[in-house]
């Protein structure tokens, strides 16, 4: 048994720096025989996991291709399935830059892994950066939600960044490409600026001359909005609509969550976000298709201003069949009582997944597994359940729940018992629910005549009435779940349809805490999100 959760920690620890986690190795452990005693896994995986962890990577390594060379050549191939094409060499410092406009969902869970993925399977240095120079679109709210959610994950960041803070730096730079002619101010309206930049056509404000860009530029801070904006000289006629003299100021007056009304003069996207990249130094950055044709234009920049060029990579989007992930959409339906909110069991948003009871390394897991293809992935609930149930199989204890729609019957001459029900059948050593008995019960099964039953962990009976305790394989009885009619408490489950299932459940269920992910039997899987309230994960 010791030797089966080594080569698992060392496998697991080679793959994250040096660290191997319990949950991880637990559930390969138990994927790779059933039958091990759980109780002696618990017992022998703290010192195991001290062991391994204490030593360095080279040693770990040394050791894996002694016990079980076959795992150390699986690692390598993933790794090289997922980052090879990248040809790290060197210095790696990534970065993911949302902005603080929503609540965070899958998909950026999948942004976000990647690159931490990225760097600390190099050794690296990970950012995160706040994009946050859009007043009219942050919200003080979503920087913490952020965070929250990110740390859920397990996400650990070397430096905080809030691109808002760089204020001066967009400047000076802005004031070094006026004076390069690679910028001039325009006082165009955007109806045509819009219609000459669709049609290559030049407007006059191009051709002023330095001087004259230079002092609209200082004038700019008091000019009235909408009078004019700053932009790059490139070419109007290019292919990439993107690089046809992109605006990279504008004024904006709306208060800023975090610097109020310092700031009028507002970077765009991709001028901060060039210059983000740059004066951080970052090598790599991951991130969806949808920046696919703004990396030509940030590169042009970043070379413009003698930064070292940033290395993107854009992969196709990840979708779940049916969710919306548009934070527009999700707006709109919350609004209209659609939706309950931005946990909805219904949403692929962190804090509905995490309100359901899925759990981090599931998520990690499934994003990893989706690839970092060009091709969109599109995936469906059952893609993530699979991974989530894995995890769940064997951490989750076991207890019965009897929605309303159950009956109360009376069995004849049944004794009056106190049953021990394990909290875990294949684990009875975690412990039991004691429930005691009278003749009176709660079932949810809808009992046929003739036919025999038999309570799980209790007795065997027919047409209500009592027949015997013991199990027996010849009176081939139907196993159903039960609640004595004594003890109960009420409670209601929020399905992942957002409906609301109400019934009972024993008081045992008293201490299962908050954040508890229980399984009760015959339902589904359950997180507990208050006193009488629990959230339906899946089955």
């Amino acid at each position: 048994m010791r030797e089966l959760i080594l080569k698992y920690a060392l496998q697991n620890a080679l793959k994250y720096n040096g660290k191997a986690s319990e949950g991880a190795v637990i559930g390969k452990v138990i994927g790779e025989n059933k039958k091990v005693d759980k109780q002696e896994i618990l017992k022998l995986i703290p010192e195991v996991l001290e062991e391994v962890n204490s030593m360095k990577l080279e040693e770990q390594r040394l050791m894996l291709e002694k016990i079980a060379p076959e795992l150390l050549e699986k690692k390598e191939k993933k790794e090289r399935d997922i980052f090879e094409f990248l040809n790290i060499k060197g210095k790696i410092i990534t970065a993911f830059p949302p902005g603080p406009e929503k609540y965070p969902h899958i998909g950026h869970a999948k942004s976000l892994i990647l690159n931490y993925e990225l760097a600390k399977q190099h050794n690296g240095k990970f950012y995160l950066r706040f994009e946050d120079t859009n007043p009219t679109l942050v919200k003080k709210e979503f920087y913490d939600i952020m965070m929250d959610n990110f740390k859920w994950l397990g996400v650990k960041w070397d430096k905080l960044i809030y691109a808002s803070d760089h204020m001066e730096l967009y400047y000076s730079k802005a004031e070094e490409v006026i004076k390069k002619g690679k910028a001039y101010m325009c006082k165009c309206s955007t109806k045509t600026m819009s219609e000459y930049r669709t049609k290559g056509k030049e407007c006059k404000c191009r051709e002023n001359s330095i001087e004259e860009n230079l002092k609209l530029w200082k004038e700019f801070p008091k000019a009235k909005k909408g009078s004019m904006v700053l932009r790059l000289k490139i070419d109007l006629e290019h292919k990439n609509t993107t690089m046809r003299d992109p605006t990279i100021f504008r004024i904006i007056e709306e208060e800023h969550a975090r610097h109020g009304k310092k700031y009028r003069i507002w970077p765009n996207y991709d001028f901060q976000n060039a210059i983000m990249d740059g004066h951080f130094k970052i090598t790599h950055r991951l991130r969806s298709k949808e920046f696919e044709l703004r990396s030509e234009l940030q590169r042009h920049i970043q070379k413009l201003l003698g930064y070292d060029l940033t290395t993107t990579y854009e992969f196709g989007r990840l979708n779940i069949k049916g969710v919306p992930a548009s934070g527009r959409i999700i707006r709109e339906k919350i609004e209209k009582k659609e939706l309950t909110g931005w946990d909805d069991p219904r949403l692929i948003t962190l804090v509905a997944l995490k309100r359901r009871g899925f759990l981090p390394e599931a998520i990690k897991e499934f994003v990893l597994s989706t690839g970092i293809s060009k091709a969109e992935a599109t995936m469906t609930w059952d893609d993530l359940i699979v991974k989530n149930k894995k995890l769940l199989d064997f951490d989750s204890n076991r207890y019965m729940f009897i929605s309303e729609k159950g009956k109360k019957i009376k069995i004849k001459n049944c004794p009056k018992l106190k049953v021990k029900v394990p909290l875990h059948p294949e684990d009875e050593k975690r412990g039991f629910n004691t429930l005691e008995t009278s003749d009176e019960f709660l079932v949810e099964d809808k009992l046929e005549k003739n036919k025999v039953y038999r309570f799980m962990h209790l007795f065997n009976f027919m047409d209500n009435n009592f027949i015997s305790e013991d199990y027996d394989q010849n009176l081939k009885a139907r196993l159903i779940h039960w609640l004595p009619a004594d003890d109960l408490i009420k409670i209601e489950i929020v399905m992942d349809d957002s409906k609301v299932v109400k019934g009972f459940c024993h008081k045992s269920i008293e201490k299962v805490k908050v954040d508890d992910i229980i399984q009760f039997e015959r339902f589904g899987f359950c997180r507990r999100d208050s006193k009488n309230q629990f959230y339906f994960t899946h089955k």
